[in-house]
C-alpha cells in the first residue's frame, strides 16, 4: 500500500510540474508579445512627435537596432525593431491580440496584407492550435483563397466566421495541395506510393484535411458477396460525427470511379456506421477530373460523394488568382 501510494504521490508531483511549466510557458509568451507591442508604440509615439519615419531602410531604425543591442543585448536587430513597430500599428487595441499566439505567429501574421485575410488565419490558428510552421504552411498554401472558391464565400464571410463546419461540403477542399510529399513533379508514382507518401506524412495530411478529422485505418477492407475490396484511406470526423472514405486517383476520375465509391459508401452505411453516426462521406482525390462527365455521373446519387483534385506543389500567386476570379 505505501509503495502504491508513493507512486501515486510521484505521478501527482509530475503532473503539476507539468501544468506549472506549460503555464509559465504561456505566460512568459504573453509578457514577451506585450513587451514588444508597447516597444512598438513608444517607436510610433516618436515618430509622431520627432516627424521621423520608420519604415524599412531608415536611419531611425539603424540606430535603434544599433544602440539597443549595445545597451540591452540580443533581439533588436533591424527586423524585429520593425516587426515591434508593424505589430503595434496592426493591433493598436492591445485588446484584439489573443494570449494564445506567439510573437513567432503574430510575425507572421502582420506579413499579411489584407485585414481579412489576417484575421482568417489568426482565428483559425487559435481554434485549430496551429504551431507557427502550420501556420506559415497554411499561409503559403493559400487556404483562404482555395475556402473562398471552395465554398462560395466572400473574404468578409470567411473572416467573420472562419472555416465553419455545419455539413459535409463544409469539410471539402478543391484543391488539396500536398507539398509536404515532396514528390517532384516529372516523377511518375503510383497510387500505392502516393498512399504510403501520405501515412508517412500523416499529420501533415490531416492539417491540410481541416479540423475535426481523426485517421481510423488504411487500406480497410470491405468483404462484399465473394470479394474483398479495400478502401484508400478511412477518417472519422468528430464534429460531423461520421465516417470519411477517401480514394486516391491518378490521373482523370472515371465514371466507375464514382460508382466504386458510391458502393463503399452503401457498405458503410449498413455495416459499418453506428447508431449516433450520420452517413458517411466519400471523397476521391484525382489530379484531374472533367466537370461535365462528373455532372452526369454524380446524377442521382444521393450518397454525399465528392471528386477534388489534387496538387504536389504550393500554389503560385497567378494560380491563388485564377482561383478566386
Amino acid at each position: 500500500m505505501t509503495t502504491k501510494l508513493y507512486s501515486g504521490l510521484i505521478t501527482n508531483i509530475g503532473d503539476i510540474l507539468e501544468q506549472g511549466r506549460q503555464q509559465a510557458v504561456i505566460s512568459v509568451n504573453s509578457i514577451l508579445v506585450k513587451t514588444y507591442w508597447q516597444i512598438g508604440k513608444e517607436i510610433v509615439k516618436y515618430e509622431q512627435k520627432g516627424k521621423e519615419k520608420a519604415e524599412y531602410g531608415s536611419k531611425l531604425l539603424d540606430n535603434l537596432s544599433t544602440d539597443l543591442k549595445i545597451k540591452y543585448g540580443k533581439g533588436f536587430s533591424r527586423r524585429n525593431v520593425l516587426d515591434m513597430r508593424r505589430f503595434y500599428l496592426t493591433y493598436k487595441n492591445w485588446q484584439t491580440v489573443s494570449a494564445n499566439l506567439s510573437w513567432s505567429h503574430y510575425v507572421q501574421l502582420i506579413g499579411i496584407d489584407t485585414e481579412e485575410e489576417r484575421t482568417f488565419y489568426e482565428k483559425q490558428c487559435i481554434l485549430e492550435g496551429w504551431s507557427t510552421r502550420d501556420l506559415s504552411r497554411q499561409i503559403d498554401s493559400g487556404l483562404f483563397y482555395r475556402l473562398m472558391s471552395t465554398k462560395n464565400k466572400t473574404k468578409q464571410q470567411l473572416s467573420k466566421n472562419g472555416q465553419t463546419i455545419e455539413k459535409p461540403k463544409d469539410i471539402i477542399k478543391d484543391p488539396y495541395v500536398l507539398e509536404f510529399l515532396n514528390i517532384p513533379q516529372n516523377h511518375k508514382f503510383s497510387e500505392k506510393e502516393l498512399e504510403t507518401r501520405i501515412i508517412s506524412k500523416i499529420q501533415q495530411f490531416l492539417l491540410e484535411l481541416g479540423l475535426g478529422f481523426t485517421f481510423v485505418k488504411r487500406q480497410y477492407r470491405l468483404p462484399i458477396g465473394e470479394k474483398n475490396y479495400y478502401i484508400d484511406l478511412v477518417f472519422y470526423h468528430r464534429i460531423l460525427r461520421c465516417f470519411v472514405l477517401i480514394d486516391l486517383k491518378i490521373g482523370n476520375v472515371k465514371p466507375h470511379d464514382i460508382g466504386q465509391m458510391n458502393m463503399y459508401l452503401n457498405y458503410f452505411k449498413k455495416e459499418e456506421t453506428g447508431k449516433e453516426d450520420n452517413c458517411p462521406i466519400g471523397i476521391i482525390l484525382a489530379t484531374k477530373k472533367n466537370e461535365i462527365d462528373l455532372e452526369y455521373a454524380l446524377g442521382g446519387i444521393t450518397n454525399k460523394l465528392f471528386v477534388s483534385k489534387y496538387k504536389l506543389y504550393l500554389p503560385t500567386k497567378e494560380e491563388l488568382k485564377k482561383i478566386i476570379d
